[in-house]
């Protein structure tokens, strides 16, 4: 069982992408990611942050290397059989990639709805109940505190709002993956705090393994160092005692492709590289 627990959930070895032949938009590039860890990835615009995220999904495929999720090499693997393994992930988009010709409710139920069909294509069950749908959905609005907006379209909820029905829609599967592509981006600080909360209630209370491309350093430090209390409903300061979670939170920093740093808040911190130093807290 303790080796199970220790098996990366998403492992890159030695991972290259290049485009037109030329371009390096991924430059041989190795990690790992043990079950509920949490990576933070900064690096500047067109440094290789999202196309990370599309090569952890399959979708796109590496020019060199290797990568492997959930134990299986997906490097060269089909879609057909990425499918399974997708539906292990869950994904908020830049933002939030919602349809805006949806309500918020079909939104949502979207991931559950295209992953029992699959199962029952494959299974010959039946279709999903719209009970279970339904209550699924309604959990996952709720979970965001956004039970209200069933049926409303996207075009009528604030930036930040829609930012939350995309968390309820990645969550709504229980993946033990959560993959997050700038959820912050454009949001004021207070919005930006609530959505950051969000993934801290997501991370904390189901134990997801968790990957955030932001460029807010402030993400990064509540990240590493709260916490969310379900009895409280609110997040809370990681003490001395709880120091386990600073050691499961992991700072990545991308430049031109490549993986120039990756360790914890106070080697982020300590670090003297000009580029590196960019990423972390500016001193008052």
């Amino acid at each position: 069982m303790a080796d199970d627990a220790k098996e990366p959930v998403l492992r890159f070895e030695n991972v290259s992408l290049t485009f037109d032949g030329e371009t390096n938009a991924v430059d041989d590039v190795s990690f790992q990611v043990l079950a509920g860890e949490t990576r933070v990835i900064f690096g500047a615009a067109g440094s290789g942050k999202s196309v990370l995220l599309k090569l952890a999904l399959g979708l796109l495929k590496p020019t060199e290397g290797r990568i492997f999720l959930f134990g299986n090499e997906i490097s060269t693997m089909d879609e057909h059989h990425l499918y399974a393994l997708r539906s292990k992930i869950g994904v908020l988009f830049q933002e939030g990639g919602l349809f805006d010709s949806m309500t918020i409710e079909e939104n949502v139920a979207y991931p559950l709805l295209f992953q029992q069909a699959r199962a029952g294509t494959q299974n010959g069950a039946g279709a999903p109940t719209p009970d279970g749908v339904n209550g699924k959905v309604r959990e996952a609005l709720r979970f965001v505190e956004l039970e209200q907006t069933l049926d409303k379209f996207p075009a009528e909820l604030s930036g930040g709002m829609r930012r939350r029905v995309g968390i309820a829609r990645a969550a709504v599967t229980d993946p033990p993956l959560m993959l997050y592509d700038s959820p912050t981006a454009g949001l004021d600080p207070i919005t930006a705090n609530t959505i950051i909360t969000l993934i801290l209630k997501a991370r904390d209370t189901r134990n997801t393994t968790s990957m955030i491309v932001t460029h807010r350093y402030q993400d990064g430090h509540l990240l590493a160092n709260f916490r969310y209390n379900p009895q409280s409903g609110e997040i809370e300061p990681v003490s001395s005692a709880q120091g386990l979670q600073q050691s499961r939170t992991v700072f990545m920093v991308f430049q031109a492709g490549r993986l120039v740093f990756q360790g914890n808040q106070q080697e982020l911190e300590d670090a003297t590289d000009p580029y590196v130093a960019k990423f972390k807290a500016v001193k008052s």
